[in-house]
């Protein structure tokens, strides 16, 4: 029995270890944050023991997994870097405030890597501005049910940014990019060679920025890339010109760059210094309405607005003609 006791004495510990050793090492598929939870039940965020903060969730949740938001809360800013989705199906206003020239939610995912933000608020408070949302890398990303505002401050200000260097795409449903200094939403490629970026946004609401409601810029791709906007049942209202000039839906390239084009349908520019720009690229518009703009549309450099011939026009300071007619099919 004496030699057997140490034995057993040193099973027990070694199980113990292991108890409390796992924990450390454990992740999830389904993390939870909550605005009364802590980060300290890290690495475990479970429903009835949340994290407090996302970036922390993040951390401990297994890639294509979720983390969900249990109540109304500010939970910081966070770095995604894997397949993930942060969601708030209606628990109240839960997201992060961004100043001292952060970004809120900043994506470096993998070539392969899906993300989706849905019902998430993103406001500036000032002290320094910040940017929304940076989409830099990964495969995707989709925003359902967000609101990114009063972004500010010089090189920042901007609502949502997408900026990769390989192809990608990106969607934004039922969302608004709102008071942001510089501009609402911003799709413009830092590089890349043969590049194609697709951004679909279906009842986007981008009012009051300035600069640009929305904007494609294809001036840092090469001419073998491909960009396109797909836009439809969204208002681009009341862009004001700071500091770019006040473009409500804005297509731009320069000669021996990317081809960038946007498709605008069931839509409405209104308010705006001017509705419409196509700067050497196209804007093709049908079932939509530009009013009460400075002027209605400018088309610079070769580049081309057309129309399906089913769009209204009223109000507007200054009225120029269509360039281009498409037939509808």
């Amino acid at each position: 029995m004496t030699r057997i006791t140490p034995s057993l004495a040193m099973l027990a510990a070694l199980v113990a270890f292991a108890l409390n050793a796992a924990p450390s090492q454990a992740q999830q598929a389904r993390s939870f944050v909550s605005g009364l939870g802590s980060d300290t039940n890290a690495p475990n965020c479970v429903r009835t023991a949340p994290c407090r903060t996302f970036q922390v969730a993040h951390d401990n949740t297994l890639a294509s997994g979720e983390i969900t938001v249990l109540d109304a809360g500010s939970y910081g800013s966070v770095t995604i870097t894997k397949n993930i989705s942060i969601i708030n199906d209606g628990v109240g206003e839960a997201g992060a405030l961004v100043s001292g020239g952060a970004t809120g939610i900043t994506i470096n995912a993998g070539p392969t890597d899906a993300v989706t933000l849905r019902g998430i608020t993103i406001k500036g408070i000032g002290f320094g501005g910040g940017n929304g949302i940076v989409f830099n890398s990964g495969l995707s990303l989709s925003l359902e049910n967000c609101v990114i505002r009063n972004m500010t401050g010089p090189g920042r200000g901007v609502g949502v940014t997408v900026q990769p260097a390989t192809t990608i795409s990106f969607a934004a449903t039922n969302t608004a990019a709102t008071d942001n200094q510089n501009g609402g939403m911003l799709v413009h490629p830092t590089g890349g060679t043969g590049i194609t970026v697709s951004a679909v946004l279906n009842g986007v609401s981008l009012y009051n920025n300035g600069g640009f409601g929305f904007l494609i810029d294809g001036v840092s791709a090469d001419a073998a890339s491909n960009l396109t906007a797909t836009i439809a049942n969204s208002v681009a209202g009341n862009t004001v010109g700071n500091p770019v000039g006040g473009q409500g839906f804005w297509s731009f390239t320069s000669p021996g760059q990317a081809n960038t084009n946007i498709v605008l349908t069931n839509s409405v520019a209104t308010g705006n210094v001017v509705g419409l720009r196509a700067d050497t690229s196209a804007i093709l518009v049908g079932g939509s309405t530009l009013t009460s703009n400075r002027t209605n549309l400018i088309f610079a450099t070769g580049g081309s607005v057309g129309t399906w011939g089913n769009n209204y026009q009223a109000f507007n300071g200054t009225t120029n003609p269509f360039n281009t007619i498409a037939l509808l099919q």
